[in-house]
């Protein structure tokens, strides 16, 4: 069984008692959100598509923790034009625990 979740605009594929790793979400450690707005529910054979969400859906999850990602190094140059700029970043990265699937 899984689902598609819409989560902060982004589609994710959840499982039951699957983690995932989504963009900084509000929430404490230990705590437990519910997002109502699942676009798809397959369940063996079966299959369940929203228009544009599945009536009575919804995936909770419980916040495991919050971290930052991996380092990302951004490096511009021109050649011949003494042109070399250096950037970073590290995303802001919340994991969730995927508790079940309602449907």
């Amino acid at each position: 069984m899984y689902a598609i979740v819409n989560i902060n605009g982004i589609q994710t594929r959840v499982e039951p008692e699957g983690m995932i790793q989504v963009a900084r979400l509000k929430g404490e450690p230990g705590a437990t959100l519910s997002f109502e707005q699942v676009l798809l529910v397959a369940d063996g054979d079966s299959i369940a598509v929203g228009q544009p969400y599945v009536k009575g859906a919804k995936a909770p999850v419980e916040v495991v923790e919050h971290f930052r990602g991996p380092k990302l190094r951004i490096f511009k140059f021109k050649r011949r034009r003494a042109y070399r700029r250096r950037r970073g970043h590290r995303d802001e990265l919340t994991r969730l625990r995927v508790t079940g699937i309602q449907a």
